[in-house]
């Protein structure tokens, strides 16, 4: 299989194996992906596993067409990718090997006779290596899912060979969704190592890619942007999919009765979506999954030998080793004479980051009562707040509590030209008065919106909440709305007026329509009367401290002398910063930035 005119696919599907690293189950079977690269010299990226060294090697020798290659490229020592090292240095004695300094110390220890005396060429990250039209250049990239990790980049051909990166459950010739089992996937094997391969992503965004090539999987070669979006949103651990996930076990059908009316529950009141797991009869691996695409979870089991349900404990286990954390958790628990589910299983728990907690529980004893119908609807009702707050048909939408989400806070003020939705950050909203409600909005005269807002009178002032992430700021903040379509590729939800409503992160919502217009030189004030208003949750606002503080990430100043942005963290080198300086980022000015101490 070609992949462009100078990269060749020359991997194996396998069919054998029924658990894949001895525990996820794999109905449709692997993909061991390798690679040449033909130029001046022959490059050859990774090996296959040991089951399968005659297929791969009659593969490679079909594809050279007699020529010999020159390099054996080993991106990841795993044995499904490197089981074959010695057998390629072997068959092709004048081939030297190509790997890091990690990944020789591992070469020993899985080849103790392998002898690469004047055969080995050690890169350092950022390296390079010509092959003649073909310059890679290796990127580190530890604990994706190895330490010894690297991935490879072609710039003729503008390849991305990605390592286990991107990589998914499933044989090349079975067609299959690519998301649901790259997930599983993921989540499984690489989810514990979120900051890790955030790291990555950064280094590949500076790259020119067309082509992404992992050792699992199919090659990618459309819409890139949708992988991508998809790794940052698991990396960062954000949410995929809006929904709840109940996962449970039951010994007597008590609790699972109160899971199921749970679920009616919140189907009744619009849930997007209601996903219910027996533990004891799903594929743990699934339900792993299922707990990190959703927003929300609930943990119903019963006390079990002054304990918790097996399944429950291992599925807990599985979450916390992989970094769960950004949900929503709520919790059933059931027991006769000594309940202890509930603290058990948020004990369970208590390391993980950012979880809010649900105000109501459900605590059965021995069979579902009146009292726990009462319990069951008011979790249901918690559950599904924000869910109404976004429904056009379910919500409150003059609850006038919103204005008390107003602080020093940040803002997305969405608006719309006619064309498209648009949107950016501000800083400055505040209440003037309240007999009747008034709300001013600042926007810099520089910026797009202001130029909508001017010419349509309509926006809508979004409230951020402290959970939302740094990729917010940058997509309305970093750039313009006259030349980027901030909301491509995303179906928004709407208020009455037509303007967007952000999806998520953010407590509250309100429409605004302009009144009266105050020209302040640089900045234009809004000042407009309330058309409609929402409370979306009831986590804080976002301050400008927390974001600061916790939220935008630490400019690299080490060394450097000049002048950082204290909205991006854009760094200016030099003496002096002119008065007239824009932020090539933020377009903010010369005011937001401060000497590099």
């Amino acid at each position: 299989m070609k992949i462009t005119n100078d990269i060749v696919y020359v991997g194996v599907n396998d069919h054998e194996v029924d658990l894949f690293e001895g525990q996820y189950r794999v109905p449709n079977g692997m993909a061991y992906n390798s690679y040449v690269i033909f130029d001046e010299k022959i490059a050859v990226m990774d090996t296959v596993d040991a089951r399968f060294t005659h297929e791969w090697l009659d593969n490679l020798e079909n594809a050279l067409g007699g020529r010999s290659p020159d390099y054996l490229i080993v991106q990841h020592m795993e044995p499904d990718h490197s089981a074959n090292i010695a057998n390629f240095m072997t068959v092709y004695p004048k081939a030297k090997l190509v790997a890091n300094a990690k990944t020789f110390g591992m070469i020993a220890a899985f080849f103790e006779t392998l002898d690469l005396t004047d055969r080995k060429v050690t890169v350092e990250n950022g390296g390079t290596l010509s092959l003649g039209r073909h310059q890679l250049t290796f990127v580190f990239a530890p604990m994706v899912h190895w330490p010894e990790v690297m991935v490879t980049y072609d710039a003729a051909d503008r390849v991305l060979f990605s390592a286990d990166g991107f990589g998914k459950f499933g044989a090349l010739d079975v067609e299959e969704d690519w998301a649901c089992e790259a997930r599983r996937y993921y989540i499984g094997i690489v989810g514990k190592y979120g900051a890790q391969v955030q790291a990555l992503l950064k280094a590949a965004a500076g790259l020119d890619i067309a082509i992404i090539c992992p050792l699992h999987g199919p090659v990618l070669t459309e819409n890139l942007g949708y992988y991508l979006g998809l790794y940052n949103t698991w990396s960062s651990y954000a949410v995929e999919t809006d929904g709840v996930m109940i996962a449970y076990t039951s010994v007597y059908g008590n609790t699972k009765k109160a899971v199921e009316l749970l679920a009616d529950k919140l189907r009744e009141k619009g849930c997007p979506k209601v996903v219910v797991t027996d533990l004891a009869r799903s594929d743990l691996s699934e339900a792993v999954e299922d707990a990190f695409r959703y927003g929300k979870l609930v943990l119903a089991t019963t006390t079990y030998n002054a304990e918790i349900f097996p399944f429950m404990r291992t599925f807990i286990e599985h979450l916390a080793e992989r970094n769960f954390q950004n949900r929503t958790v709520g919790l059933i628990e059931n027991g006769s004479w000594a309940p202890l589910a509930a603290k058990i299983m948020k004990g369970m728990l208590e390391k993980c980051k950012n979880i809010d907690w649900l105000s109501h529980t459900v605590h059965i004893r021995s069979a579902v009562k009146k009292e726990n119908l009462d319990e069951i609807e008011a979790m249901a009702e918690e559950l599904c707040r924000d869910y109404i707050a976004r429904s056009s048909d379910r919500a409150d939408k003059n609850d006038l509590t919103a204005l008390f989400k107003i602080g020093y806070g940040l803002y997305v003020v969405t608006s719309n030209d006619g064309k498209r939705d648009n949107g950016l950050i501000v800083n400055t909203v505040t209440q003037v008065t309240n007999t009747p409600n008034r709300v001013a909005v600042a926007i810099n005269k520089e910026s797009y919106s202001h130029h909508v807002i001017r010419n349509t009178k309509k926006m809508n002032v979004n409230c951020l909440s402290v959970e939302a992430p740094f990729s917010v700021f940058e997509t309305f903040g970093f750039q313009s709305g006259r030349n980027v379509d901030k909301f491509a590729g995303c179906t928004p939800l709407r208020s009455d007026n037509g303007l967007v409503i952000l999806p998520r992160y953010i407590n509250a919502v309100m429409s605004l329509e302009t009144e009266q217009y105050v020209d302040l030189g640089t900045h234009g004030l809004f000042i407009c009367r309330v058309t409609e208003a929402r409370v979306i949750s009831d986590r804080e606002t976002m301050t400008y401290t927390y974001y600061l503080d916790h939220v935008k990430p630490k400019p690299e100043t080490a060394g450097k002398k000049g002048f950082v942005c204290q909205i991006c963290g854009y760094v200016y080198e030099g003496d002096e910063l002119p008065e007239d300086f824009v932020c090539p980022l933020c377009k903010h000015g010369a005011a937001d930035f401060v000497p590099i101490e």
